[in-house]
């Protein structure tokens, strides 16, 4: 099992890696809007927030070898399902290739904030 660890992704803030690698896939841990840089929630809107989440999964799958059109499955969460349709504005951006998919609403969030992603991704063959 590979550890993938991306200065471009926020540093973990629990006892686990950005993603693992075995064989020709990627796991990835969920990604919640914190700047890579200051370790700050940005955003305080649900589009703002889905835009650094998914800037912070492109860079954990590329540190893997992946990208998002061979992203295979993703989970996510949501504090609010009435953010909905604007969460898939912006996933529809990034996700052209339609990966399976499973979108929850939960009570709460690390650091209170909007929305979390997690990907199950291919390596290029």
């Amino acid at each position: 099992m590979k550890k993938i660890q991306s200065a471009r992704a926020p540093a973990a803030i629990g006892p686990y890696s950005q993603a693992t690698g075995l064989g020709n896939l990627i796991f990835t841990s969920g990604q919640i809007p914190l700047s890579p840089e200051t370790g700050e929630v940005v955003g305080t809107g649900i589009t703002e927030q889905t835009e650094q989440v998914l800037a912070n999964l492109g860079a954990v799958l590329e540190e893997g070898g992946s990208n998002f059109s061979l992203v295979l499955k993703t989970t996510c969460f949501l504090s609010d399902m009435a953010n909905f349709a604007a969460f898939n504005e912006v996933y529809a951006k990034y996700f052209s290739e339609k990966p399976a998919r499973s979108t929850v609403a939960v009570k709460a969030l690390p650091r209170n904030v909007l929305v979390e992603v997690e990907a199950i991704a291919a390596l290029p063959e």
